[in-house]
C-alpha cells in the first residue's frame, strides 16, 4: 500500500438527485484523483432512488429509528438500485472525465463482512452493519491508480445480501483503510458557531459546549454526535462539508481547511467559533 492514506468520501441521495451539483462534484472528485491518484475512495447510498424503484414495484417503504426496514423480498430490488443504477451513475460520470473508476459493493473481495442488526425491539429484516474486513482489494486498486466506488450493499459471512446504512458503510471502509479522513458531503457547509461562521475543528468538549449554548440545535445535533462517535470509533477525523461547494474537495486535497473537522481526541488548541 502507498504511504499516502486515502480520503473516504461519502455521497448521498440528495446530491445524486441534483444534476448540476452532481456534475460539479464529479468534476471535483476527478480533479482530486488526478492530482494524487490513489487518494480517493467513494462510498455511496441512494435512498431516494431506492424509494422510487420500490414504489414502482408496489412495495411500501418503512423506516423505524432511522433504519430502512428491509424485508427479504425487497433486498434484491434495493441491491439492484444501489449496486447497479446508482453505482453506475457515479462510475460513468468519473469514466467520462477520464478517471479509472471501478464499481464495487461493500463485500467484494471480502473488503467488508457484514452481520445482521440485532438487539432491536423490531425486526429490521435484511439490514446489517460492518463487522470486519480487509483492505487488500482496495489497496490493490488504489496502488494501481484506480478510484473505487462502493455501494452500501453488504454481504454476510454466508454471502447473503444485507442493506447497510451508507454513513456506517463509509465509516467502516475508513476504518479498514485507516483513511486520512472520512468526508461526509451534506447540504450544509459545516457546523456553524455562534457568530454564524463555520467551526474549523471540534472535539467532544467543544461539541457539548455548543449544544449546551443552543448554537448546535435541531437536526444538526444527531449529525454532529454521529460524526463524533464515528471519529472516536474509527480513529479517523470526520469532515462535514457541503456538496453545494465543490471547491471544498479541492481545498481538502490541497491540505487546506474545509468544512468542520471533528476529531475523537481532545484538541491541542481551542476550536474557533
Amino acid at each position: 500500500m502507498s504511504a499516502t492514506r486515502p480520503f473516504v468520501v461519502k455521497l448521498g441521495g440528495a446530491l445524486l438527485d441534483d444534476g448540476e451539483a452532481f456534475c460539479a462534484i464529479s468534476d471535483a472528485l476527478a480533479a482530486m484523483h488526478q492530482a494524487r491518484p490513489g487518494s480517493v475512495v467513494i462510498v455511496h447510498g441512494g435512498g431516494s432512488a431506492v424509494d422510487r424503484h420500490l414504489a414502482r414495484l408496489g412495495f411500501e417503504t418503512r423506516k423505524r429509528a432511522g433504519i430502512r426496514v428491509t424485508p427479504p423480498d425487497q433486498m434484491t430490488a434495493i441491491a439492484s438500485v444501489l449496486g447497479g443504477t446508482v453505482n453506475q451513475q457515479i462510475v460513468g460520470a468519473l469514466l467520462g472525465r477520464g478517471i479509472d473508476a471501478v464499481g464495487l459493493d461493500l463485500g467484494d473481495g471480502h473488503t467488508t463482512v457484514a452481520e445482521g442488526l440485532t438487539g432491536l425491539d423490531f425486526d429490521p429484516g435484511c439490514v446489517g452493519a460492518i463487522a470486519r474486513g480487509t483492505p487488500r482489494l482496495l489497496e490493490t486498486l488504489l496502488d494501481g491508480g484506480f478510484l473505487p466506488v462502493l455501494s452500501s450493499v453488504g454481504f454476510d459471512a454466508e454471502g447473503g445480501l444485507l442493506n447497510v446504512n451508507a454513513d456506517d458503510a463509509a465509516a467502516g471502509v475508513a476504518k479498514i483503510l485507516r483513511a486520512a479522513a472520512l468526508v461526509y458531503l451534506t447540504d450544509v457547509p459545516g457546523v456553524l458557531g455562534a457568530d454564524g461562521s463555520v467551526c474549523h475543528e471540534l472535539d467532544a468538549a467543544a461539541i457539548d459546549s455548543l449544544i449546551a449554548a443552543g448554537t448546535i440545535a435541531g437536526g444538526m445535533i444527531p449529525k454532529v454526535k454521529g460524526a463524533l462517535a464515528t471519529a472516536q470509533t474509527v480513529g479517523t477525523p470526520v469532515i462535514i462539508a457541503s456538496w453545494r461547494d465543490p471547491s471544498a474537495l479541492g481545498n481538502l486535497a490541497a491540505g487546506l481547511r474545509t468544512g468542520t473537522r471533528i476529531v475523537g481526541a481532545a484538541l491541542t488548541t481551542p476550536a474557533s467559533w
